[in-house]
């Protein structure tokens, strides 16, 4: 089978040498002492660069269970909160791209078409959004039951849809990954482009550019459709959308994702080493010179019966690097794009911070948050669009967060506890000057932490961006409610987010982390060589 050449952009995740000395001190509650524990920082060369839309998101294929719902993607709310999280990839997907089917409504792709309006002519009504929102919230208890159940109807879906979704992507600022239905098969379980080739023409007769994925999690297909799919097969079908892709002036060198596996470490590992290994001999060039980037969902629990002590374990948390580490042995020399979530029922802060400071460590270049907006329980804004805990914290690594990864070691006894977990990177160099470095620091205990830094560090101003619960204490982290260095943060009006400003502390040797909270630390004299 013939294979069209593309150059490979590389998107799997990461953290990790001048060293200067960092030290935590947890402190006791009941004594003022506390016990000292060396970390060490390298400042003097960065070991990884991740993607510059490393942070991105997914809007879930179920807002198209009725086309209506896409027109929420017009709200001047919604359009705010996307943009200040550019540049993003916006991954349109999940589990109802299955089983969703294109039908034009149009006598010819593009025919009699007017041009694109303008962003600011697109915006919602404001009593069509109330009306579109108060709907949602009834849609989302029948997809539940359709999850629930395992039974999914087709969903069909027009040029509306996908008009809607460019014009969100490209107001945003983001770039645009569009998930196309894998469960189209033929008699002899091959995949059924024929849906695909005429979406394909239609975005290519707009001129509308994005990149593509084919299937989501086609580890679960036997449990959600009665089907499955080998490795193999699944590699033939990414061959033939890539081959498909390549008759296209506009889309020969989009970009190509997949397979989207998710929980690699339990379920059908087969999968990527039937694309991987099993087509040796047709090439293990399948996935490296047709698809762009391997991708993995990472769930840490099952949302259904996880508790806060879930959220609060170390070793629930460190399960990424397992996982991640199991799909490399699959493939040593892939790289692919990882979609994350969050579970029901508890604030996610800490688990979203420690799955980014983790998957830049890991050697990871693109993380996907699922899912912005749509059916589900770990969104960044909620049913009436107001921004999460979440979404406040993605902002923030935005803004201060640069893409060079550096290395940072903690001390035997900080690093058996992991209540105190940290992450460095150069500061994002459009906000701070050459050789600043933003330290990322969680505390998972209910003890206040003290972190200690070197003199050199120490000697020039620090900005602390100090995130905790509304409400103090474990209760806390069940609010949806986020403070910002004691300032609750909520937007001006839909158009207006709050100034995210940090509070400049003076020279001192120690940085203070309260219990149960995450800090952004902007150094902005360390003189990181790594970082000049």
């Amino acid at each position: 089978m013939k294979c069209v050449s593309v150059s490979v952009s590389v998107l799997l995740w990461v953290l990790w040498s001048q060293t200067h000395g960092v030290h935590i001190r947890l402190q006791n509650q009941n004594c003022s002492d506390g016990v000292d524990a060396a970390v060490l920082a390298d400042l003097s060369a960065v070991i990884h660069r991740v993607d510059r839309r490393f942070l991105s998101v997914t809007i879930d294929a179920s807002l198209a269970s009725e086309e209506k719902f896409m027109y929420l993607l017009s709200s001047p709310k919604i359009r705010t909160l996307a943009g200040a999280l550019s540049p993003a990839f916006l991954r349109f997907g999940g589990t109802r791209q299955d089983f969703m089917v294109f039908v034009p409504r149009r006598p010819g792709p593009g025919s009699g078409e007017a041009a694109e309006p303008s962003c600011a002519e697109l915006d919602l009504p404001s009593w069509l959004e109330e009306k579109l929102k108060a709907d949602w919230t009834q849609q989302k208890l029948i997809l539940l039951r359709e999850d629930l159940q395992r039974k999914y109807r087709r969903v069909k879906f027009t040029e509306s849809t996908v008009d809607l979704l460019h014009s969100f992507s490209s107001c945003s600022g983001m770039d645009l990954i569009f998930g196309l239905n894998a469960l189209l098969r033929t008699a002899d379980n091959t995949w059924n482009s024929s849906n695909a080739r005429s979406l394909l023409q239609y975005c290519e007769s707009k001129q509308y550019r994005m990149s593509w994925e084919l299937g989501n999690e086609p580890n679960s297909y036997e449990k959600k459709a009665g089907i499955r799919v080998d490795g193999y097969q699944l590699g033939q079908d990414f061959t033939r959308l890539r081959e498909m892709m390549s008759e296209s002036k506009l889309y020969r060198d989009a970009g190509l994702f997949g397979p989207d596996v998710g929980q690699p470490r339990d379920h059908r590992v087969d999968i990527l080493e039937g694309v991987f290994i099993d087509q040796l001999t047709g090439s293990v060039m399948i996935l490296i010179c047709c698809v762009h980037v391997l991708s993995s969902a990472s769930y840490y629990v099952n949302g259904r019966d996880t508790s806060l002590e879930d959220f609060l374990d170390p070793e629930v948390l460190d399960t990424l690097a397992l996982k991640t580490g199991e799909v490399l042995e699959v493939k040593m020399s892939s790289a692919g794009a990882a979609g994350v979530s969050g579970e029901a029922g508890v604030a996610r802060r800490d688990e979203w911070l420690d799955k980014l400071g983790l998957a830049a460590r890991l050697g990871l270049d693109v993380v996907m948050r699922q899912v912005f907006i749509g059916s589900g329980s770990y969104h960044l804004v909620d049913d009436n669009l107001d921004p999460l805990p979440d979404y406040w914290l993605s902002v923030l690594y935005k803004r201060l967060v640069g893409p060079e990864v550096l290395k940072v070691e903690a001390s035997p006894s900080v690093a058996r506890s992991k209540r105190v977990r940290l992450y460095l990177h150069c500061a994002n160099r459009n906000r701070y000057g050459s050789g600043a470095v933003t330290l990322m620091a969680m505390n998972l205990s209910k003890k206040p932490a003290r972190i200690s830094i070197h003199a050199l560090v120490s000697s020039g101003t620090v900005e602390a961006f100090v995130l905790e619960s509304e409400q103090p204490g474990e209760d806390g982290l069940y609010s949806r409610s986020v403070r910002l260095n004691g300032v609750v943060l909520k937007m001006l009006d839909d158009k207006t987010l709050p100034d995210l400003n940090g509070l400049r502390l003076p020279p001192s040797e120690h940085l203070q982390l309260p219990a149960y909270s995450l800090a952004f630390f902007v150094l902005t004299d360390a003189r990181a060589a790594g970082c000049e």
